[in-house]
């Protein structure tokens, strides 16, 4: 299989898990289960931490050595910079989070099917660029990223995207819209994932000295939407301990996955 074809499955491989997640409103009646519902948005949290640490951050810091920089340095400015560009976004972008009916961003008229989109599309957005800029790394020859290591975030971001699709499109069905809707509104909201992973890959492309700050970048934007939404959904109401729970077994996979096969 030639590198190019490498590139693009590793590159469509969250979109594929977001895509089959949607899916799941063809195959259940109803909402998903509360204590569900925590599990998975818990597991979904616990892969964004250990894929920020593990196969964004430390990379950085290990490039950053190698290329005689002060270790720390690149990886504390990106992972601060990747915080206030997710900030930056939540500020100007019109959006609302399923938890909340408090809207955020500027008052713009648009649906609240709409906004609840821009919310999950935003957030999207920098696991497409980990992803985008972790092939990047490989493509520019850097020893510290392997095609095994760069399938395996691709993965683990798959896999987290799974339950986040049909977290969208289920609730949609409920509220009366057709199955074939909510099934394109769970699909569209990860189609930024691809984009933004082609777009980094492009970027990343000619300066490669930078892949230090780009990792810790996208980690930085990662964690920003794991403060920001995922905690807080899952501590809201009951059940919170079921969403701690689901927050181990997605860490805990995530870097087992990252140790055992990066």
């Amino acid at each position: 299989m030639s590198e190019h074809m490498k590139l693009f499955l590793g590159i469509m491989l969250p979109f594929v898990g977001t895509t089959l997640g949607a899916a799941m409103v063809y195959l259940l009646k109803n909402e998903i289960n509360l204590k569900l519902n925590k599990f998975l948005v818990g597991f979904a949290a616990g892969v964004m931490i250990a894929a920020s640490v593990w196969s964004l951050l430390i990379p950085a810091i290990e490039m950053s050595q190698a290329q005689g920089k002060i270790a720390w340095l690149p990886a504390a400015a990106g992972f601060l910079l990747g915080i206030g560009f997710l900030l930056l976004m939540d500020t100007v972008v019109p959006h609302m989070h399923q938890i909340s009916e408090e809207e955020e961003g500027p008052d713009v008229r648009i649906s609240k099917d709409s906004k609840l989109f821009l919310a999950v599309t935003l957030h999207n957005i920098p696991e497409g660029m980990a992803v985008g800029v972790v092939f990047a790394g490989l493509l520019s020859g850097q020893s510290h990223i392997t095609w095994t290591s760069a399938f395996v975030l691709a993965l683990g971001i798959a896999i987290q995207n799974f339950p986040e699709g049909a977290i969208i499109s289920m609730p949609l069905r409920t509220e009366g819209h057709s199955k074939t809707k909510a099934f394109l509104y769970g699909t569209a909201s990860g189609a930024v994932e691809p984009l933004a992973a082609f777009i980094t890959v492009l970027f990343t492309g000619f300066i490669t000295p930078a892949l230090p700050y780009l990792l810790a970048f996208a980690a930085g934007a990662m964690i920003y939407v794991v403060v920001e939404e995922l905690i807080p959904d899952v501590q809201s109401d009951v059940h919170s301990n079921i969403g701690t729970i689901g927050v181990a077994f997605g860490f805990t996979v995530m870097m087992v996955l990252d140790v055992a096969l990066g």
